[in-house]
């Protein structure tokens, strides 16, 4: 192909322009921003410099605000018809910036438009003086200075309507061609003249060539379309530099257009990744929102986890433009859905702390008016009752739940402080106490022999803790612990036949029995401390109970390494 050859397919700088910005992706996602987020960027807009070529980035942020407003209003409930609108004075200051915008984006494409017809008017006066030129046929030093001023004139002339362009620039370069064909220029000057033509076009292959080896792939496209506009307002050169000219520019060319076309293939390929990644967040997202949950602690849990997922879902690239929006809608859905479950969770949860509160303060009416019974016994076990049903009742609203516990512990304690005044010779709680401590010291004393003796020993000991008495009330939490503590080294089950002997524990399965006991004493602390009131009564309460499960954790990871160091040695065995 010839250099001066025009391609089928002419290619403005607007028009590459306009088509990087349709393929290219937004900049900021607007759909993720609140209203006072996308006024602010509708505001950074309108000051900017080059603001008038940004209408598809204001179009945009009309669309996502408009869009959020209308979600904001149906989630407030706020109808068409309602007076109170506490998002007018938001929606009202946008348009007056968009309203504002558009006139001023008006006025400047009308100048725009007024400037290229200007300008195809001045070029189609430039055509006409070439058209005399070719008609006058004088002598050549005459007329090519005049030739020479005329391509000045038409290259200093700027844009034409589109529509106008590919006959404009025709006709320029048909007149240009009968010049050089129909006056008889002398070869001195015809040879300086492709001298400074063949100049021009090196540097402008030096141009691409630089270009070429760019890595904004996007920015060395629209300047080669400059160029290529810049070589045909030159006119030819020497016949016999005419294609290894040509040849350079196109070969810079091809590989400016290929790096651009890899370019876009790369990014959808990244898009459909994005895609990929984005529809298994959303998958993640919906199989949380529909999980079963039982208590707030669960769903604080998964709340954790939605936030974790959302951050990471910022994290990655858009998707292609026909599905970016779809998979967002998606992604929100899901979102959505798990709020709604946790608000309605909340809600119910409210309802049922409201009830729980009206069962316990029923509980303390009912201490106080049992705390001065003098019929101790048949006393006793309706406060035992009273406490067991206390225990069974859920949560109630925090800043009830020190004081009713205060106000149901003193009954408590009124009582069993008069009873224990007041025991008998055969109700001895002191002499109790001190049994069941002797009890525990014997349990504690007790060495494990691996069989069956050892729960038939541990079932002998609770028979005998079951029939001692009631000690003091303030020691009854105490002395159940340490208890507990005692017996929590024998094994768990029923005692076996007699003739088959109980394979005794090893010790790796010992510490993993403790492991496993002391594990669930950490659950069952950390629960309890959810019930505990924040005032500064129960500061007291939740430091112990925050003490005790650090050591427990303590424990726990020295018994698990012990767990580990066994495990090994028998892997080695």
């Amino acid at each position: 192909m010839s250099e001066e050859m025009i391609p089928d397919v002419e290619i403005t700088s607007d028009v590459v322009v306009a088509e990087v910005a349709e393929m290219a992706e937004p900049a900021v996602n607007y759909s993720e921003k609140n209203l006072a987020e996308l006024v602010s960027c509708f505001e950074a807009l309108v000051g900017n410099e080059d603001r008038m070529r940004m209408s598809k980035e204001a179009e945009a942020l009309k669309s996502a605000f408009y869009k959020r407003l209308q979600k904001e209003k149906a989630d407030a409930g706020i109808s068409v018809e309602t007076d109170d609108n506490p998002f007018a004075s938001i929606e009202a200051g946008f348009k007056e910036l968009y309203n504002k915008y558009r006139k001023e984006r008006a006025e400047y494409n009308s100048q725009l438009e007024k400037e290229r017809e200007d300008n195809l008017q001045k070029k189609e006066a430039v055509i006409a003086d070439l058209k005399a030129l070719l008609e006058k046929q004088e002598d050549v030093n005459a007329t090519f200075p005049e030739f020479r001023e005329i391509q000045n004139r038409w290259r200093a002339v700027g844009p034409v309507p589109a529509q106008s362009y590919r006959n404009i620039n025709e006709t320029y370069q048909l007149y240009v061609e009968q010049f050089y064909d129909m006056v008889k220029i002398n070869r001195e000057l015809r040879d300086l003249d492709f001298k400074k033509n063949l100049e021009a076009k090196e540097e402008f292959c030096q141009t691409a060539e630089t270009l070429a080896e760019s890595g904004n792939v996007i920015d060395a496209f629209r300047e080669l379309q400059k160029l290529h506009e810049q070589w045909k307002e030159y006119g030819p050169v020497a016949k016999e530099f005419r294609e290894s000219i040509w040849e350079r520019f196109k070969a810079a060319t091809a590989v400016i257009n290929k790096k651009y076309q890899a370019h876009f293939e790369g990014l959808k390929e990244q898009q459909a990744d994005n895609l990929a990644k984005k529809t298994s967040l959303c998958e993640k997202v919906e199989e949380i929102a529909g999980r079963e949950v039982a208590n707030s602690n669960e769903w604080n849990a998964f709340s954790k986890e939605i936030e974790d997922i959302q951050k990471e879902w910022k994290g990655i690239g858009f998707a292609s433009k026909k599905e970016n929006q779809k998979i967002y809608d998606r992604f929100r859905a899901a979102c959505d859905k798990f709020y709604e479950r946790k608000r309605d969770f909340y809600s119910e949860y409210k309802d049922s702390i409201n009830a729980n509160l009206d069962k316990k303060i029923a509980l303390c009416e009912a201490a106080e008016e049992l705390k001065t019974s003098t019929d101790w016994k048949k006393a006793t076990d309706q406060f035992i009752s009273l406490q067991k049903q206390w225990k069974e009742i859920g949560a109630v609203p925090r800043k009830k739940s020190d004081q009713l516990w205060k106000r149901f512990r003193a009954a408590c304690d009124e009582f069993f402080a008069e009873r224990d005044k007041n025991a008998k010779p055969e109700n001895d709680y002191y002499g109790n106490l001190k049994a069941k401590q002797r009890l525990i010291e014997e349990i504690k004393a007790y060495e494990l022999k691996g069989d069956d003796s050892d729960l038939q020993a541990m079932h002998d000991f609770q028979k005998r803790w079951q029939e001692i008495g009631f000690v003091p009330f303030k020691e009854k939490d105490n002395v159940a612990k340490a208890y507990k503590e005692a017996c929590a080294k024998f094994p768990t089950g029923r005692p076996q036949r007699k003739g088959r002997a109980a394979r005794p524990l090893s010790e790796k399965e010992r510490l993993i029995q403790k492991y496993n006991a002391l594990e669930q004493d950490v659950v069952t602390y950390e629960n309890n401390i959810g019930f505990f009131s924040m005032s500064k009564s129960s500061e007291p309460l939740i430091k112990q109970m925050q003490e005790r499960i650090a050591q427990a954790k303590e424990e726990l990871k020295a018994l698990a390494e012990q767990i580990r160091v066994l495990t090994q040695s028998e892997e080695q065995e």
